[in-house]
């Protein structure tokens, strides 16, 4: 899926994975953020998390992200939370950010572990920034059974993209962190997220029908639409793991 149909798909998104206002609120008590809490959020999309726990708690640092178009919506929802002086907010490749080292309290990549080419190699790059201590919040799938051949050809996702939520555990254990909590979205929460983004793909075919994009845009939402139905719904998780470094 290009950035361009990431940027469509989810233009009506404020936040940019299956995951609640509710439990977004959930997981910033659970990391017991103060006032001047250092964070870095890493492939960030429109910064809600970001900025909701800025204008909450009194957090402040930096968000990375490649979609110009998610950084200035990022921006304005810092100008409307008032927290513009709390927060900076760079394009750049989150794989390859480089910044002083673990000089961050908490280090967050949430949906995006493609930066690390897997949820081991983007543990490996978090810790480089995160202070000895300090919380790595990563956001990933994980399979709730074993999924069949058919549904990882129709999910376009190799079975050893993703592990068991015991065997995303002892991934993380063997990157050197201790998973200390977790918020999992759920049937409900994943619907919100996916299903959301047919109506907004349905919108904009309708509306730009002679765009070039837009035969392999409807071919993409006609697969994911019927490839999460079919198996997505069944066989995907999703989660915040809470780590220790």
């Amino acid at each position: 899926m290009s950035l361009r149909f990431h940027e469509i798909a989810e233009s009506q998104h404020r936040i940019l994975n299956p995951i609640t206002d509710e439990k977004l609120h959930l997981l910033g008590e659970i990391c017991r953020i103060t006032p001047g809490t250092r964070h870095l959020d890493l492939a960030c999309g429109k910064g809600e998390m970001f900025t909701q726990w800025a204008a909450r708690y009194g957090s402040y640092g930096v968000g990375v992200d490649i979609s110009k178009v998610f950084l200035t919506a990022a921006r304005d929802r810092a100008d409307e939370l008032d927290v513009a002086d709390q927060v900076r907010f760079i394009e750049a490749d989150a794989g390859t950010y480089e910044d002083e080292p673990h000089s961050y309290d908490i280090v967050s990549c949430i949906g995006a572990t493609w930066i690390g080419d897997g949820l081991t190699g983007t543990l490996t790059l978090m810790r480089r920034l995160l202070r000895p201590g300090g919380l790595a919040l990563v956001g990933d799938c994980y399979w709730i059974s074993p999924p069949p051949p058919e549904a990882c050809t129709s999910l376009q996702v190799p079975k050893d993209s993703f592990a068991s939520l015991s065997g995303t555990a002892k991934l993380i254990e063997d990157a050197g962190y201790e998973l200390v909590e977790m918020v999992l979205a759920n049937h409900d929460t994943w619907d919100r997220y996916v299903a959301a983004q047919w109506w907004t793909l349905s919108e904009w075919l309708r509306e730009n029908p002679d765009d070039p994009d837009a035969p392999a845009l409807r071919q993409f939402l006609d697969h994911a639409r019927d490839s999460y139905l079919e198996y997505g719904r069944d066989y995907m998780g999703w989660g915040v793991f809470v780590l220790r470094g």
